[in-house]
């Protein structure tokens, strides 16, 4: 646990000064009792409460005030919190490849079929978009929270030559910041004039904890990697990439901005065989550029050898944006549970003593 305001804990000296004269008033108390011949009438001074009884309400009162001075201080811990996942965008490799059949009944059906499964299982508030690669990158369906529209756009799939896994990432984020201009040729965004990074249709800024990049181009707010919290991409491909951006430097770029990359790499180890009009060729997996992209962006890979478990993976991956582990401020649990201690100090003063302390 830590605190936004340290300094106000200076504020707690407060209570070992009123422990003191809580002591030195009951020494006073005694004093003045003795002077009382009557034994009686000492007990009367003293008050009926004898022994620890009488110390509760004001310990629970310290307590009270010990909480409310910590919450000033505006305690933070790092708590698990349902965690509202705003944007979904599905990258998905379309290229040749995907029509390999390990992975049945298509590598390609085998994904469209889990992708709109993953699609029917999130929160009605949850908009979802898709993205489609081979050669080159394209947005499919911008994110919506209709899912009519989201299974008809991966329903529209078409195989295309090549394999441009760094333009899949690129094009993702520029549906989640449309004020951005990504150059797809090279890999140095650029700002569009009059505009700041923001989230989708307005989903917020880049995330908290912003620096300064230092570089030739001018500096630019840069986010904590996997610090945006109002959308992920999930990238589904089969194999290396063969043209485009480099893959990991377009990661760098989702991590900037606090982009979580969720990388699912679909088929066998050994790959597979595929053959066009005078051409074959063996399609790999890169599984090393995938837990690359993974790594830079603080998300995870996962590797799909069949159709279950790539279902697995997306029913997996529903159930992590489900919950989060991140720090969250907790003053308001301080300043209930004082709250609580100064009711129920006052309330056994006045069934005890019919006073408050």
């Amino acid at each position: 646990m830590s605190f936004m305001w340290p300094t106000m804990l200076w504020l707690l000296a407060i209570v070992p000064v009123l422990v003191l004269l809580y002591w030195w008033v009951l020494r006073r108390k005694r004093k003045a009792a003795l002077s009382y011949a009557n034994l009686a009438i000492v007990r009367s001074a003293m008050g009926r409460g004898h022994g620890f009884r009488r110390h509760v309400p004001p310990l629970l009162f310290l307590a009270s005030l010990t909480l409310m001075i910590a919450a000033v201080a505006r305690p933070s811990a790092v708590v698990t919190l349902p965690f509202n996942q705003q944007t979904v965008i599905l990258a998905i490799d379309v290229s040749l490849s995907m029509r390999a059949d390990d992975v049945e009944p298509s590598r390609m059906e085998a994904a469209q079929a889990a992708a709109k499964a993953y699609v029917e299982e999130q929160p009605r508030d949850t908009r979802v978009g898709v993205v489609s690669f081979a050669g080159t990158a394209s947005v499919v369906q911008p994110p919506t929270a209709n899912r009519e529209d989201v299974n008809a756009a991966i329903d529209r799939f078409r195989l295309q030559r090549g394999t441009a896994v760094g333009s899949g990432i690129l094009v993702s984020l520029s549906v989640l910041f449309p004020d951005v201009e990504f150059d797809l040729r090279a890999t140095n965004p650029r700002q569009r004039s009059g505009g700041a990074a923001g989230g989708p249709r307005g989903g917020g800024a880049i995330a908290p904890r912003l620096k300064e990049q230092e570089g030739p181009d001018p500096p630019r707010q840069v986010a904590e990697p996997g610090s945006y919290g109002s959308a992920v991409i999930i990238l589904l491909t089969d194999g290396q990439s063969t043209t485009g951006p480099d893959p990991i430097e377009s990661a760098r770029m989702a991590a900037e901005r606090g982009v979580r990359v969720y990388t699912v790499g679909i088929g066998t180890p050994n790959g597979e065989i595929i053959a066009g009009e005078g051409w074959r060729m063996r399609v790999r997996l890169d599984e090393d550029a995938l837990k690359g992209i993974a790594k830079e962006t603080r998300g995870e890979y996962f590797y799909a050898g069949t159709a279950v478990d790539l279902k697995k993976i997306y029913a997996n991956l529903n159930s992590r944006f489900v919950m989060e582990r991140k720090e969250t401020e907790i003053t308001s649990f301080f300043a209930a549970g004082a709250a609580i201690l100064a009711l129920l100090s006052a309330m056994l003063s006045l069934v005890w003593y019919n006073r408050i302390l």
